[in-house]
């Protein structure tokens, strides 16, 4: 089967969906916050030149219940809301919120977060309990190193329960004190049965990434702002991405960063596209795996 032409904009991604002979798409990194935390998020990006020298609005700047019905008008049938501290005593009550979202929103899977603290164990495992299915690590915001002793025991209860984790600790969009696929094998090496989603593909150490996919069996990487026009320059992909990804393809999971995205949600749907196009081992078997299937099964849905 011939891939699909890409969607050529957000009304066309229904179409390029059923054209896959998909129920939908499943993302695995979405951000959803508390409305003040978003709101300090959003002032953020809107520094965008200042922090990454470029400027970074966001497309979809929106009330939250618009952009809920955006996805749904998009045809994400479910979505990981991440959220992530950047203080200590941020990120139980983090945790909380976004496992009481997903009990009240239709399609949002449970999440949790942590932070190199003393009482990361107690809510971490409160938090597994409850059912969360997926917990975000940002080591750049955060600025802690994931290999911080007082991590060890929440990296080994995740591999312990089998629940994955989405680490941001690549050096993009700007490197951070504890930044690095270097930094993050040795979590990995400490705890090899952990299941992580290098978030970003590892963003720009690609070559690395897959280097650790092909090392740890339980390594995924997501499609977030990758090979999109606006990270082409900063960080462009290795002439032999699409090559490289056909011996991983069960190992890639969607994911886009809505709503904190420069473009519209269309645009990464057309990147990965082109990979698929790109490599005849990839086509339509790895769109249907990367967009639903794969993340699906991360995720227990």
């Amino acid at each position: 089967m011939t891939v699909p032409a890409p969607p050529a904009d957000d009304a066309d991604v229904t179409r390029f969906v059923a054209d896959l002979g998909l129920p939908g798409l499943v993302d695995a990194h979405t951000h959803f916050l508390p409305e003040r935390v978003m709101t300090k998020v959003w002032a953020h990006f809107a520094r965008g030149e200042e922090y990454y020298g470029r400027p970074w609005p966001i497309h979809y700047q929106l009330p939250e219940d618009e952009r809920l019905a955006i996805l749904r008008g998009l045809g994400v049938r479910r979505f990981a809301p991440l959220v992530y501290p950047h203080k200590p005593d941020m990120a139980a009550w983090l945790t909380k919120w976004a496992l009481d979202f997903a009990t009240t929103t239709p399609g949002a899977v449970p999440t949790a977060t942590m932070y190199p603290e003393p009482d990361v164990v107690d809510y971490l495992g409160a938090a597994v309990e409850a059912g969360a299915r997926l917990v975000k690590v940002h080591v750049q915001v955060g600025a802690y190193d994931p290999r911080d002793p007082l991590l060890a025991p929440a990296w080994g209860l995740l591999a312990e329960a089998g629940v994955p984790a989405m680490v941001h600790c690549g050096h993009g969009p700007v490197p951070g004190d504890h930044t690095g696929l270097d930094v993050f094998a040795e979590v990995l090496a400490a705890h090899p049965r952990l299941r992580v989603v290098l978030a970003h593909a590892g963003m720009p150490e690609f070559g690395a990434a897959l280097d650790l996919v092909d090392r740890f069996a339980g390594v995924h990487l997501d499609t977030t702002v990758v090979g999109v026009p606006f990270t082409a320059e900063i960080a462009p992909l290795p002439d032999d991405w699409p090559a490289r990804l056909a011996g991983v393809a069960d190992r890639v999971v969607l994911g886009t960063d809505f709503p904190n995205i420069p473009y519209a949600y269309h645009v990464q749907l057309a990147a990965i596209a082109g990979w698929a196009a790109a490599d005849d081992r990839l086509g339509v078997p790895f769109l249907r795996s990367v967009l639903h299937d794969a993340p699906a099964a991360l995720l227990g849905v």
